[in-house]
């Protein structure tokens, strides 16, 4: 039934975030025709968190280490935020060649198997 998600990142300078995502976090990626990339991403999860309000949605990559991430994101000369140390892991958000931030966390809370 569900074969995979499909996430959406809207930037001022989508050009920009397409080379940063494949020349620098190196996912794979496709070209549908015209410079249009669509990227692999690895196992993905989702959760569901109570809201004020619907139809509000974050998106993050998730990392095994963050520390060796930020020296490998300094050497690229890439802009993270300081490090928060949350009950469910450490976050930081890189910000993008188009300005958005994107949001990095290495989870402490225990991960599902993903879907065959």
């Amino acid at each position: 039934m569900i074969t995979g998600a499909h996430t959406i990142i809207y930037s001022t300078n989508a050009e920009a975030d397409r080379a940063f995502l494949r020349d620098v976090l190196k996912l794979t990626h496709v070209d549908v025709g015209h410079g249009w990339l669509i990227f692999g991403l690895p196992p993905a999860e989702v959760a569901v968190h109570p809201s004020e309000s619907n139809d509000l949605h974050e998106f993050y990559l998730m990392c095994d280490d963050l520390e060796a991430f930020l020296v490998e994101m300094k050497t690229q000369q890439v802009e993270c935020e300081p490090v928060q140390d949350l009950r469910y892991g450490l976050l930081t958000r890189l910000t993008l060649p188009g300005g958005g931030k994107l949001g990095i966390y290495q989870p402490r809370h225990e991960r599902p198997q993903p879907m065959a």
